[in-house]
């Protein structure tokens, strides 16, 4: 908590520094010179980056055309098409082709929230996006190409050369543009300057975000203590006294967005802070510590009239996303099952001779939506393992655990009969791990979210796994692991999984 005697000193000597520059001052003791800075500061703030965005957005549109016309160049006008079927096609013949793909992938990119003020400085995040748009807009505009048939035919060699030539042109461009963004006084307007109202861990950590990234799109600029209420902790930044003069904070720091991080004030507090925010023209967020739920985002719907804050849905609560993850899910089971059959074969051969019985095992466990079903592994363990009724994990040094089962388990090999619990659609092939109904019995009333991980279908592997925390493993960090991922879902954060399974085998079982 800061001392009411040093904040006066300092206006003290801030107002006579002031008198002394000869500049004049307003009853308040705020020169007029600082009033007018802050007021172009706050219009720059709001104006600069929505140029920017426009401009990236139309030079993104060039940069694709011109990527579009090269390659063209390159398939049709140059010595290259000798290689292939040659055509007398002029740069008109393919203007169409040149538009339409231009426009989808500027709509594709659009999509991937590339032109949005908090992306400007992003760079990794916009070169990821632009990887993941790019090879979908190259397999989208080649099939809706050959489709249709347009006339004249796309050559497949033209849109080969755009899908390496229009990404590349891309990242040249975004990096010329990141890199004068980051290096001028222009990055500084396009974050957003954040006030904390009270402080807490999340707080904390949100600034600690802040400050780790250099692409940050927000600067703390400090917090003040919420009515009625003292800090939780002591805070990392710098404190601006009460809550009180907020209006008057607002303009003098030039704030963007002030967060509510402590929300145990009246009603009557909380609407008046929200009201100041409108009044003000500010961003008004509150970090909803008081009651942690599992939140991808929350939405506002009018349900008879009435305005209702929702939970937003799961990226895998949407059609589209459940119908691309199940065709991934069965073409990958089928591939799966087709390669993992000879090994399947030996080493349920080595499973028989070294201990007589079944060479697949069945086990129930909880898949999604709190539904039962068998999962299939080829037995790692001897026959009686589980006589004595004891349910638990296996652990490294296990008695109980077959000499080939060791090797299984660390390459994962006793999981591969999993490919059938996906093709039949009780699993996917990356999900949270499925648990047995037995050990759920108590984890859901131990572990806070744990039953939160069943709104998606279990997986062969997941992000827990790849990342270490397998078997008899710190069970809250699995959870939050397993949470992340729900949240964060995407197709090509399921392919990495996939990718990273085969080279992650830490802490294995």
């Amino acid at each position: 908590m800061s001392d009411p005697n040093n904040e006066d000193l300092v206006n003290t000597k801030n107002a006579s520094s002031q008198m002394t520059l000869g500049l004049p001052q307003s009853p308040d003791g705020v020169s007029v010179e600082d009033r007018v800075r802050t007021a172009r500061l706050t219009l720059r703030d709001k104006a600069l980056p929505n140029r920017l965005v426009i401009a990236s957005l139309v030079c993104d549109s060039v940069v694709i055309a011109y990527a579009l016309i090269f390659s063209f160049w390159l398939r049709f006008q140059t010595s290259i098409q000798e290689y292939w079927v040659p055509a007398e096609l002029t740069l008109q013949d393919y203007a169409g082709y040149i538009a339409f793909g231009t426009i989808a992938l500027v709509f594709s990119l659009t999509n991937s929230a590339l032109y949005e003020r908090h992306a400007l400085l992003r760079f990794r995040f916009v070169s990821l996006q632009i990887f993941k748009a790019s090879t979908l807009w190259s397999l989208g505009f080649l099939g809706i190409a050959l489709i249709f048939k347009f006339q004249p035919s796309i050559s497949r060699v033209f849109v080969a050369i755009a899908a390496v030539l229009v990404p590349v042109s891309l990242l040249v461009w975004r990096a010329i543009f990141h890199g004068f963004l980051a290096r001028s006084s222009v990055a500084e307007s396009l974050r957003q300057r954040v006030l904390f109202v009270g402080w807490n861990e999340a707080a904390e950590r949100l600034t600690d975000a802040f400050n780790r990234d250099p692409g940050s799109a927000y600067e703390v600029v400090g917090c003040v203590s919420a009515a009625h209420a003292k800090y939780r902790s002591k805070p990392s930044v710098r404190i601006h006294g009460a809550a009180a003069g907020l209006a008057e904070l607002l303009h003098r720091e030039s704030v963007d967005m002030v967060a509510l991080a402590q929300v145990n004030g009246a009603r009557d507090e909380i609407v008046g802070l929200a009201n100041t925010c409108e009044r003000e023209m500010v961003q008004f967020k509150v970090i909803p510590s008081y009651f942690q739920i599992l939140v991808s985002g929350l939405h506002l719907e009018t349900v008879g009239g009435i305005p209702v804050l929702g939970v937003s849905r799961l990226p895998l609560d949407r059609f589209v996303n459940i119908v691309v993850k199940r065709f991934v899910d069965v073409v990958g089971a089928v591939v799966g099952l087709m390669l993992s059959a000879p090994l399947i074969a030996i080493f349920g051969a080595l499973v028989y001779r070294e201990s007589l019985g079944p060479i697949l095992y069945r086990q129930r466990r909880l898949g999604r939506n709190g539904v039962d079903f068998d999962i299939l592994k080829i037995r790692s363990m001897k026959l009686d393992a589980e006589a004595d009724g004891k349910v638990g994990w296996s652990t490294r040094e296990d008695p109980r655990r077959l000499k080939v089962g060791a090797f299984m388990r660390k390459w994962n090999i006793d999981e591969l009969p999993q490919f059938w619990n996906v093709l039949n659609g009780d699993m996917s092939l990356v999900g949270p791990r499925p648990e047995r109904p037995e050990l759920i019995r108590n984890f859901k009333h131990e572990i806070p979210h744990y039953n939160a991980r069943h709104n998606a279908k279990p997986g062969i592997t997941g992000w827990a796994q790849i990342k270490g925390l397998r078997g008899d493993t710190d069970l809250t960090e699995r959870i939050n692991c397993d949470l992340w991922y729900l949240e964060n879902w995407n197709i090509f954060l399921d392919f990495q999984i996939m990718l990273m399974t085969f080279v992650k085998h830490e802490k294995a079982c």
